[in-house]
């Protein structure tokens, strides 16, 4: 059966007329500008969230160095250091006072300095960072006439299983919790000095 309806041809329709026109480019204008409103608001909300996630996880971070710090003179004893000072967070700089690198717990004696990486979540980057920072202080330390032989150490409160072989293959010490106190796991093979 046929339709009842016609159709309408274009020449049926009123051209557009210069004022709807504008009209219609004015209103996607505004809501052009309202997206944009929208989405710095959004970007301004993602990095809020994001600098208040980092400032917890690092104080979470601070709160994990300041439980391990005080224990580890204790703990490495066991393996046969006897370092006579652990210092949080101490800073290396160059003359001009620019920061050349941080090493969250320094162990120290007059032969021997195990530099401490001590992460919430200890990934394989942070073992590559530690390393890099451990040749730093090689550096640092020969261009101030330190003699002294560095030893590395990464703790984590969260860290798989290929992490810490990753850790241990590369000759440092790996510190995990166990219970209310950790554990020190000594590297596959002879720790690595620098």
């Amino acid at each position: 059966m046929p339709s009842t309806q016609t159709a309408r041809h274009p020449q049926d329709a009123s051209p557009p007329t210069f004022e709807s026109v504008w009209a219609g480019l004015q209103e996607t204008r505004q809501l052009i500008n309202e997206l944009r409103e929208s989405q710095k608001e959004t970007d301004r909300i993602v990095k809020e969230t994001s600098k208040q996630i980092g400032g917890l996880n690092n104080r979470f971070g601070e709160i994990v160095e300041y439980m391990v710090a005080p224990n580890l003179l204790k703990k490495f004893r066991e393996y046969g250091f006897k370092f006579h000072q652990a210092s949080p967070d101490v800073v290396f700089s160059d003359d001009d006072d620019n920061t050349l690198f941080e090493v969250d717990v320094l162990l120290q004696n007059s032969d021997k300095a195990m530099l401490v990486e001590v992460k919430t979540t200890l990934t394989t980057e942070d073992v590559k960072e530690h390393i890099e920072r451990l040749k730093k202080m090689r550096k640092y330390a020969d261009l101030h006439g330190d003699k002294r032989i560095f030893l590395g150490a990464v703790a984590g409160v969260v860290m798989t299983t290929n992490v810490k072989k990753y850790a241990l293959k590369q000759g440092l010490y790996v510190i995990e919790p166990s219970g209310e106190t950790f554990n020190i796991i000594s590297p596959s093979g002879k720790p690595k000095e620098w």
